[in-house]
């Protein structure tokens, strides 16, 4: 049987945080991998935060374990003292979960499932405008600060906006594979596909807004293989173009050359994990340098502005990407 997706609807909810996971979940179902999705509310008709009508179903289902519950976000519940959800709803997502089914959230939906309990002694997350409004609301609940996603006893919460599409991946590719969530990814042209701890501001995000396919490509490689010693000259014959190509499309479409780059996804993970409470030598180590002599210097000095003037378009990276460590 199908995957059921019940996406329960709040008044004023973003419409990006119920689209993201929407389209993530029709597309799979379009590509034949099982999935039916249902919209719920508590009225005929919730008007969104963009002010778009959307007309949902009152019934509540009847659902499987292996089902799932998601809540969108709304607009942010510090202008709201309490989540505009009812007595019956938080019922229903008590009752679904202690079931063997799964919930989840995108950014403010969090509140929601705070409000029906299911927050209380599990980890969960949020966006980061919210973080402090919602660890005041429900102290028996441990939030995670900065990453896109965390899943805790079948209690999936994200950041919220654009990350709502990572977790929904994260969930197909749990229940039919990666190469599933990655064949939805590539359909949906989605070029960064994250793990639920990358921080809500990433370096592969902010400089993947350019529309070269090739340097896209070899965003990929880095993202995957960031902590491997990378030569240019491997990258080049990756992608199919000659260094001297590589370098400078790359250069041109990111700001960066190859190796900064590399360098600063491996610098934003070792600070992630210092601030995690991992030491600087341990991290130094987790991100790919022989030591923490390298990871010093880079975090004493940027590595992610943009380039300026001439650029050398060959021999910059003739070395590994891990050059220096």
């Amino acid at each position: 049987m199908p995957t059921r997706v019940v996406f329960f609807l709040l008044p004023k909810l973003h419409l990006l945080d119920l689209a993201g996971p929407a389209q993530v979940f029709s597309t799979a179902n379009d590509l034949g991998y099982g999935y039916d999705l249902t919209y719920l509310a508590e009225a005929p008709e919730i008007i969104t935060a963009q002010g778009v009508p959307i007309r949902a179903r009152l019934d509540w289902p009847e659902l499987r374990p292996a089902d799932l519950i998601v809540v969108p976000g709304w607009r942010s519940p510090r202008f709201t003292p309490t989540p505009h959800i009812s007595a019956l709803a938080k019922q229903r997502l008590r009752a679904h979960h202690a079931a063997g089914g799964s919930v989840a959230s995108v950014c403010s939906g969090a509140d929601a499932l705070g409000a029906a309990g299911l927050l209380d002694g599990r980890r969960y997350t949020t966006h980061h405008d919210l973080t402090d409004e919602l660890a005041a609301r429900y102290p028996k609940a441990n939030i995670v600060r900065d990453v896109l996603y965390v899943v805790d006893d079948r209690v999936i919460t994200s950041a919220g906006i654009a990350s709502g599409i990572d977790l929904a991946l994260h969930l197909v590719a749990a229940a039919r594979g990666a190469d599933v969530a990655a064949r939805i990814a590539r359909e949906m042209v989605v070029y960064a596909r994250r793990n639920g701890d990358e921080p809500q501001d990433s370096a592969m995000l902010r400089h993947r807004g350019h529309l070269s396919d090739l340097a896209h490509r070899v965003q990929d490689i880095i993202d995957s293989r960031y902590a491997d010693q990378l030569r240019l000259s491997d990258l080049a014959a990756g992608v199919g173009v000659s260094e001297r190509t590589l370098t400078r499309i790359f250069t041109q479409a990111t700001g960066l050359t190859p190796l900064r780059y590399q360098q600063l996804l491996r610098l934003e993970r070792a600070e992630h994990l210092i601030g995690h409470g991992s030491t600087v030598e341990a991290a130094a180590r987790a991100v790919g340098f022989e030591d923490a002599r390298m990871l010093r210097r880079l975090r004493a000095r940027p590595v992610a502005e943009p380039l300026t003037g001439p650029q050398p378009v060959a021999g910059v990276d003739v070395t590994p990407l891990s050059h220096g460590v």
